[in-house]
C-alpha cells in the first residue's frame, strides 16, 4: 500500500458543534470529500483481521487503541481511492472525528497534509448542552439525552481532543461561530476553505486552474472568521479531545 499524503481540512469542535452536519454538506460541494471517523467504524469488515481486532475492543465496550483506529482509517481511505470514490488529485479531504487526541495526530502525519483546521466555536457551553439534549430527545435517544452523559462527553473532549489544536501550527486554525444557523455557519466555513481548494487544486467542474487563486500567497482572511487563542479553553468553549470510541461518530 502506497503512502499518499492526502490534502486535508480538519473539522474540530466540541460535542454538538455541528462537525458532522457541516462535513456532510461540505462533502456535497464539488472538490471536497467528507469522511467521519464514525463512518470508518460502521463500515469496517468484521471478517478481516483488522475487523476482528476492532471487535475485540468494541464488543467489550473498550476504547479502540489509537494505532488500530488509524490503521482502520488508512485501510478505509485506500479502498475509497482504489474505487475512485475519493480522488486525491482532485478533492480536498474533509475529516471530522479524527484525530481525537495528540497521539492520533502524530500517527496521521505520514498520511495527511493538513492545509487548514476549522474550529467550530461554542461560546456558551450550557446552551450547547441544552442543544445536545433537545437533539437526542428528538431522535429518541433517551440515554444520550441525560445531562450527566452529555457533560461527560464534554469533559472527555476538553481533556483529550482540545489539546490537538495546540499540536498544529496556529496559522492553520480558523475559528467559526457554531451557534448560528447551519447556512450561516456553512457560509463562514466556505469563506475559509474555498481559497484553500482553489490554491491546491483545479476547478472540479472544468479541470482548469482557478483564475485569481492565491498560488502560494497567504490565504485571504475569511470574513468574520477570526483566529483566537487556543492555548486554554475559555469558559464554555469546550476544548479538548476524546479517544475514538467504538461506534462513536
Amino acid at each position: 500500500m502506497t503512502h499518499t499524503r492526502y490534502q486535508t481540512v480538519l473539522l474540530f469542535g466540541a460535542p454538538g458543534a455541528g462537525k458532522g452536519t457541516q462535513g456532510k454538506i461540505l462533502g456535497q460541494v464539488p472538490g471536497f470529500y467528507h469522511l467521519s471517523c464514525g463512518e470508518v467504524f460502521r463500515t469496517i469488515d468484521t471478517g478481516s483481521e483488522l475487523g476482528r481486532t476492532f471487535l475485540h475492543y468494541s464488543s467489550r465496550g473498550l476504547l479502540v487503541p489509537d494505532d488500530v483506529t488509524v490503521r482502520m482509517w488508512q485501510h478505509n481511505m485506500h479502498a475509497r481511492t482504489v474505487l475512485s470514490d475519493y480522488k486525491p488529485r482532485a478533492d480536498v479531504l474533509v475529516l471530522d472525528g479524527i484525530p481525537r487526541n495528540v497521539n492520533q495526530a502524530k500517527l496521521l502525519e505520514k498520511h495527511i497534509n493538513v492545509l487548514q483546521i476549522i474550529h467550530l466555536v461554542c461560546p456558551d457551553k450550557e446552551e450547547m448542552i441544552k442543544r445536545l439534549r433537545r437533539r437526542a430527545l428528538k431522535e429518541n435517544r433517551v440515554d444520550d439525552a441525560k445531562e450527566e452523559v452529555i457533560r461527560k462527553r464534554w469533559e472527555v473532549y476538553e481533556k483529550e481532543t482540545f489539546p490537538v489544536l495546540k499540536y498544529y501550527p496556529a496559522h492553520l486554525i480558523r475559528e467559526v461561530e457554531a451557534t448560528g444557523s447551519p447556512a450561516r455557519v456553512l457560509q463562514h466555513i466556505l469563506e475559509s476553505v474555498v481559497p484553500i481548494q482553489e490554491k491546491h487544486f483545479t476547478n472540479p467542474i472544468t479541470g482548469e486552474r482557478v483564475i485569481g487563486a492565491t498560488n502560494g500567497a497567504p490565504d485571504p482572511k475569511p470574513i468574520q472568521v477570526g483566529r483566537r487563542k487556543t492555548s486554554a479553553p475559555a469558559p464554555g468553549r469546550g476544548a479538548k479531545p476524546a479517544r475514538a470510541r467504538a461506534g462513536s461518530a
